[in-house]
């Protein structure tokens, strides 16, 4: 299992990683769910819009996933971090 980040191209590039970092750190905080082999793929997506609906197909999938809201960003959703073994999150573009 891969941990792949998914964080957001509409926010600048310094702000796309320090949110990603946000969510990883959040996940293995929480506990990873599965082995994890030791691969980081970071993933972009075009809004928060369009994070949410991730989410939601990765609960949906039953896959665990977890996001992290920046206080300083109203609490948006800026990024999600989940273990996949690439058959769902690797349709979705490099960072």
């Amino acid at each position: 299992m891969k941990l792949y980040v998914i964080t957001r191209r509409d926010l600048s590039l310094s702000q796309q990683a320090v949110q990603a970092g946000h969510a990883a750190i959040k996940l293995v905080q929480e506990g990873l769910h599965s082995p994890w082999d030791g691969t980081l793929v970071y993933l972009g997506i075009d809004s928060e819009e369009k994070l949410l609906l991730w989410g939601d197909k990765l609960t949906r999938k039953g896959i665990p996933w977890t996001g992290f809201r920046e206080p300083d960003m109203d609490n948006q959703l800026t990024a999600i971090a989940s273990l996949d073994d690439g058959r769902v999150l690797s349709q979705l573009r490099l960072l």
